[in-house]
């Protein structure tokens, strides 16, 4: 007997060209307002595509950007996509303390909700940085009162990465509704490889994708996780000439062929909000627990 698709989820880490991981140890983020911005048009794009294939996502996004274009987070939300944190200005959660963390997340959530005036209960990590160094930080969202994060990335790799953590969806709070959504992973001569999107999206072939996908919800009966930037969808964006040749390589491999396999991908498979999906895995873990 045929069953209905799972609906996976959709995400847009909405951050500009300068302000990638790849590029923090170039440039200083006391020059960002100096750098063109090019986030704008770019999730424009975007929220054509999604209108398009008819599909609604979560954009995770960057207290600094939508300070500067709050007019856009009330446009996406006015869309009936999602507005989730991203923190404030990119800085990874192991570079804080407990208490800097609260900061970063208070005055994110702060400029988010007043911009597009809905309430934001989802937080992603820059760069995934949620892992075993910052155990704190669930006890800090829980208490401020978030629903779920999506900030674990459960692989080995040279950039971010908590290898030890659960594939799937769990609570890592006893005491706690919070839920954690790891970015999705596949399973490939029993390793895990990162397949949830970003650079892996953009180098390797459509093929890979569609593979690990129907992996995770055939033969493990799963949502996968997915997320992008919208400068990976920007082949025309500046030139960091001065950044070590791996970042460069990570940064613009296939800019240019980036919209179309977004396009077949969220034609080919179901989508959704991430709120969606963390109320969903909430109750699964309910459940299971029962």
């Amino acid at each position: 007997m045929d069953h209905a698709p799972i609906s996976n989820g959709l995400s847009v880490d909405v951050e500009d060209w300068f302000q990638v991981g790849a590029f923090e140890t170039v440039i200083e983020r006391g020059d960002w307002d100096s750098l063109t911005l090019r986030v704008e048009d770019n999730v424009l794009r975007i929220l054509d595509l999604f209108d398009e294939a008819q599909v609604k996502a979560t954009f995770f996004t960057l207290g600094w950007v939508a300070k500067r274009h709050p007019a856009l987070m009330r446009r996406i939300a006015d869309a009936g996509h999602e507005i989730a944190s991203h923190g404030y200005d990119h800085a990874r959660v192991f570079t804080f303390d407990r208490a800097q963390f609260a900061d970063d997340i208070r005055k994110a959530r702060h400029i988010l909700e007043d911009a597009a005036g809905v309430a934001v209960t989802g937080y992603r990590a820059p760069s995934f940085s949620i892992d075993q160094r910052t155990p704190w930080a669930y006890m800090e969202l829980a208490e401020q009162g978030y629903a779920y994060s999506s900030s674990v990335a459960p692989v080995a790799h040279d950039h971010y990465g908590w290898r030890e953590a659960p594939r799937f969806a769990f609570k890592p709070l006893p005491w706690s509704d919070l839920v954690e959504i790891p970015v999705t992973t596949a399973l490939l001569g029993g390793r895990r490889v990162a397949a949830g999107g970003g650079g892996f999206f953009r180098v390797l072939p459509y093929a890979f994708s569609r593979w690990a996908i129907r992996q995770v919800n055939r033969r493990d009966g799963r949502p996968a996780v997915f997320y992008f930037h919208p400068w990976e969808i920007d082949p025309e964006q500046p030139r960091v000439g001065h950044a070590p040749v791996k970042s460069r390589l990570r940064h613009y491999t296939n800019l240019s062929v980036m919209a179309d396999k977004l396009r077949e991908l969220v034609h080919e498979f179901q989508w959704g909000r991430m709120d969606v999906l963390a109320h969903r895995e909430a109750m699964r873990a309910e459940d299971m627990a029962a």
